[in-house]
């Protein structure tokens, strides 16, 4: 096989993965429901993080920087598949006409955080092993 021929893959867009953030959410049979998770590319991701710069002033001179709390809020909006959080019945029921909301108002901590680790995950943002290692030392 030829060099080339290894790095002719399909894209990772088209990667998604089942995941159980709460046994809130069931279905009529009363098992839960996950939500289905995709993995984006790195043009995708350079894309959610130019739209999540902020500007400020440090000592007179402008400066750039990442909003990470947007930042997240957007590759979770990028990401998720199901539930639809751009939906305007679900952004309805949970007060707010922004999609970017919806799962900080649907979601407890502990959801939301288990849902933002599954994407970076995912998206090889973070080693199945190195969440092994945080598991042991927490």
């Amino acid at each position: 096989m030829s060099a080339l021929k290894a790095f002719l893959q399909p894209p990772v867009s088209d990667v998604t993965k089942q995941v159980i953030v709460s046994d809130r959410f069931k279905d009529d049979e009363g098992n839960p429901v996950p939500f289905v998770i995709k993995a984006i590319n790195q043009k995708e991701n350079e894309k959610l993080a130019r739209m999540s710069r902020k500007s400020s002033n440090v000592k007179g001179a402008p400066v750039e920087s990442l909003d990470n709390l947007l930042y997240t809020k957007r590759l979770v909006l990028a990401c998720v598949q199901e539930p639809d959080f751009s939906d305007q019945e679900m952004c309805k029921y949970y007060g707010t006409e922004d999609p970017l909301d919806v799962p900080s108002q649907m979601l407890s901590v502990g959801e939301y955080n288990r849902l933002s680790e599954a994407i970076l995950e995912l998206n090889g943002m973070r080693d199945p092993k190195e969440l092994l290692e945080d598991a042991k030392n927490s």
